[in-house]
């Protein structure tokens, strides 16, 4: 059956038929025979890209059609850039809130360490403070007695500093126990009609801040600085007013538990013609409304909050001034 012959394929040049070539032959050989030439692989040829149409006026510019890209980097997909945006957008966020939680976390370090300082200073307070800073020799108050009067109040005497041993009534001393007694610091004085005595004490304690808020909460909670038998005790210095100021003459009295200094401050007051039999109060209940006490109606628990206001006051402010000496 004869068969034609498929043509070859657009673009394929087909091989050309062998061609014979002659051998050498070697001097004293018989005839040389031809040997074929090998035929190689037929390999198809990319055809030649058409030239694109040029612009009319302007030679040398190719046309550029709509299936032609255009030169150039290709623009980046939209949903990559969408993604790459959302990166940035979290990076951005992630870093300016690192640097504000990093910015809040130096500036509550160097209140800490403020606070610290502040409350390590207030240790070593007594060693620098004059006495007459922190016990003033006179103290006058426009509001502090019953009813808003003014008061007036001098002292008669201040007390060696020294421990706590004898200070406090024997509970008070238990309770007081845990943060320790580094000094013991106190003055007494009298009113301006030399009928009522108090006397002011300073505690500088051992503690932290931390066992200072303990203390103070155990006091809150269980109100121990209601309890007529932890009350601290006078200082009676001789031949003054205050000389017969003892445990029997206490009327009222207060505690106050500090936690930005290691101190504890406290006042009681009492009667200075030694007259006993006076139901001790607590100062907080003596200035209540409608107290009629003989504690509550003298004015002693006025007495007795308003000095340890006034110690409180100097501390503080004894405090403030060491520290801008500090400074420089």
């Amino acid at each position: 059956m004869t068969t034609e012959a498929e043509p070859p394929p657009t673009g394929v040049r087909p091989n050309p038929a062998p061609t014979e070539l002659p051998v050498r032959s070697r001097p004293g050989a018989g005839p040389t025979p031809s040997v074929p030439r090998p035929r190689l692989p037929e390999r198809p040829y990319p055809p030649c890209p058409s030239t694109p149409p040029r612009v009319p006026g302007e030679p040398g510019r190719p046309v550029r059609n709509a299936e032609t890209p255009a030169e150039g980097p290709a623009e980046p997909h939209p949903a990559r850039r969408t993604v790459a945006a959302a990166t940035c957008l979290v990076l951005g966020i992630g870093l300016i809130g690192g640097a504000a939680a990093g910015s809040w976390l130096t500036g509550e370090r160097g209140r800490r360490s403020a606070a610290e300082r502040s409350f390590e200073r207030g240790r070593t307070l007594w060693h620098t403070v004059p006495v007459d800073d922190l016990f003033p020799r006179t103290l006058h108050d426009d509001s502090a007695g019953p009813g808003g009067a003014a008061r007036d109040w001098t002292r008669v005497g201040v007390a060696p500093d020294g421990d706590c041993a004898g200070a406090f009534d024997p509970l008070l001393a238990k309770a007081l126990a845990p943060v320790g007694c580094e000094r013991l610091l106190r003055a007494t004085y009298t009113d301006a009609t030399a009928t009522r005595v108090t006397t002011v004490g300073l505690v500088v304690t051992a503690a932290d801040g931390t066992g200072m808020r303990a203390l103070r909460k155990r006091f809150s909670d269980e109100r121990l600085d209601e309890r007529a038998d932890l009350m601290p005790r006078p200082y009676a210095p001789k031949d003054t007013a205050a000389e017969r100021f003892g445990d029997a003459q206490r009327a009222s009295w207060h505690i106050g538990v500090l936690t930005d200094l290691p101190a504890v401050v406290y006042t009681v007051s009492g009667f200075a013609d030694a007259r006993t039999g006076t139901p001790p109060q607590p100062a907080d209940r003596a200035v209540g409304p409608g107290a009629t006490t003989a504690a509550a109606q003298a004015g002693l628990g006025h007495d007795a909050i308003a000095l340890a206001d006034h110690l409180e006051q100097g501390l503080h402010r004894a405090l403030r001034t060491t520290a801008k000496e500090a400074r420089g």
